[in-house]
């Protein structure tokens, strides 16, 4: 078996870690908690993703869940133990699971998330921070914040303006809608629904495809994407520039052109 195929596992209690065929799985393993965020699932998460950034096998990442929900939001029980502390306990918690999601959307390697059930909360920003969303039919989508009093968290705030617009955005979260997974899809949220039982293999395909693809030219796109809202498009332009000359002195920039020319199909190694 080659390195970039060789199995790894990490051990944690509240996250399912593993990488294999130069994919990292990442699954939430709180389910009977309905795998809410509470600091040890924040800090585990943030662990799991610094592994990957430091894994240069890691080509993919597959974020899904055990259990019935995806993610149900952070874990108020635990928070309202901290009493005076509480927000002290949030502002831990947000650190770790903030610096996770960005480094996740900074990642070169395309992020696939697998949503199976209910994501609320910061829930709902980590099924949003995938470059490719897929969920089962039986999810939904929701803001949840200000029934508790709270305002929101987790990118929810910019991931929404960005994707649904700023009324859409402001009506789910002052009024808390919660989506079907068909409405999240026709409101651009997400990128498709499949049934509970194709869920699993869809998003493995997605990953697959991705692990196999051109890592830095898919790194290049997400970097361009995400800066794309904050310059006006010369600034744009000159980025994109920069960025197509680079990939094209790389070993898949010019796989991919050689493949191109002598019609055939290429074989990227990530490099």
């Amino acid at each position: 078996m080659s390195e970039s195929n060789h199995a790894k596992t990490i051990s944690f209690e509240t996250i399912e870690y593993s990488v294999e065929n130069q994919i990292a799985y990442i699954r939430l393993n709180r389910p009977d908690a309905a795998n809410t965020l509470n600091l040890q699932l924040a800090q585990e998460l943030h662990q799991a993703v610094l592994a990957c950034e430091e894994d240069r096998n890691v080509r993919a990442v597959l974020l899904s869940a055990n259990g019935k929900l995806f993610c149900a939001g952070g874990d108020l029980a635990s928070f309202a133990t901290k009493g005076e502390d509480i927000g002290q306990e949030l502002k831990k918690v947000t650190f770790f699971a903030h610096d996770a999601f960005i480094r996740l959307m900074r990642l070169p390697a395309p992020v696939v998330t697998a949503v199976n059930g209910a994501a609320a909360g910061i829930g709902l920003g980590l099924a949003l921070i995938g470059d490719y969303t897929i969920a089962s039919s039986k999810a939904s989508f929701t803001s949840a914040y200000t029934a508790a009093g709270l305002s929101p968290d987790g990118g929810c705030t910019s991931l929404l303006v960005e994707l649904v617009g700023s009324k859409r955005a402001r009506e789910l979260m002052l009024l808390n809608r919660r989506l079907s997974a068909n409405e999240a899809l026709e409101w651009g949220m997400i990128n498709r629904v499949v049934e509970p039982e194709e869920l699993e293999a869809a998003a493995l395909a997605l990953a697959n495809t991705f692990a196999n693809g051109p890592t830095k030219a898919y790194g290049a796109v997400k970097r361009l994407v995400s800066s794309a809202a904050k310059n006006n498009i010369e600034a744009q332009m000159t980025s994109e520039s920069r960025m197509i000359a680079a990939n094209s002195k790389t070993k898949d920039g010019r796989e991919g052109i050689a493949a191109f020319l002598e019609k055939r199909k290429p074989d990227f190694k990530g490099r």
